[in-house]
């Protein structure tokens, strides 16, 4: 590709549940460093491109790629939970970053990358070398969206299976289901201790109307002390795309990747 980059293509699942999900790869050294998108997001957001610029200039290897039902990859979004999403990412990490790697999670991606790390210490694999979460909305399906709903959406729910969610970050609603709802309480994480066994730092707007602050204070509640870095940016929004946000995380990301012997 003229921009550096090859498109992959990584097939999950079995039988009426395989998809093939869109992976682009720059290649380069160290350890690869993997962009975990959000809710309704893709591979070509914002942050991921200025991440995939620094990998360039830097010469490391970077993998970013759209889950089911986004962007380039096959699905339907309002056919997929959490379980899918997180088999998408435990797909695309097997295949073009097995080892160490450094896992970069946005909102719902901050959830994805914390449970991929957490199977990965289940099955005693090689833990990742660091996660660096922006805005990470763990366990939102609960916490930030069921919780929070009047009793008319959940009954909705309860009834329909889906509701259609406004968005604020695109023109055609979100088709919220209850089989995402559900299976997002099979995977909550802060239900007790959350140890990565990894460095983890996470960058948390304070005036984000989506993932407050607060649940970022529940999240670093959770895991060990030691290795554990919260910036809060107090004008900051919940896409932390504006230069100044962009250069807190390129300058997270190069720490998180630099070398152990470099010290």
């Amino acid at each position: 590709m003229r921009d550096g980059t090859t498109l992959e293509h990584v097939d999950v699942g079995e039988g009426a549940d395989r998809r093939r999900i869109a992976v682009r790869v720059r290649d380069g050294a160290g350890p690869a460093i993997v962009w975990l998108g959000g809710f309704r997001s893709d591979m070509g957001a914002t942050k991921a491109m200025a991440v995939d610029a620094w990998a360039a200039a830097e010469g490391r290897r970077f993998v970013r790629f759209d889950y089911s039902g986004h962007g380039e990859s096959e699905g339907e979004f309002s056919a997929c939970t959490i379980s899918t999403w997180l088999a998408d990412a435990e797909g695309v990490l097997a295949a073009h970053a097995p080892e160490a790697p450094v896992l970069i999670g946005s909102s719902m991606g901050g959830w994805i990358a914390c449970l991929a790390a957490r199977n990965l210490a289940a099955r005693g694999a090689s833990a990742p070398t660091g996660l660096v979460l922006i805005a990470p909305a763990l366990d939102f399906t609960e916490d930030l969206m069921w919780d929070r709903f009047p009793p008319e959406v959940r009954s909705t729910l309860e009834q329909d299976g889906v509701w259609l969610r406004q968005s604020a970050y695109a023109p055609e609603p979100d088709a919220i289901t209850m089989a995402l709802i559900e299976d997002g309480r099979r995977n909550r994480l802060l239900t007790g201790a959350l140890d990565l066994r990894c460095p983890v730092h996470i960058l948390q707007g304070m005036n984000d109307p989506d993932v407050p602050h607060a649940h970022a204070f529940r999240i670093l509640d959770r895991l060990p002390s030691a290795g554990t870095v919260l910036t809060l940016i107090a004008d900051g929004d919940h896409r932390l795309s504006r230069p100044q946000d962009i250069a807190r995380l390129l300058s997270a990301v190069a720490e998180m990747a630099r070398p152990a012997s470099a010290g």
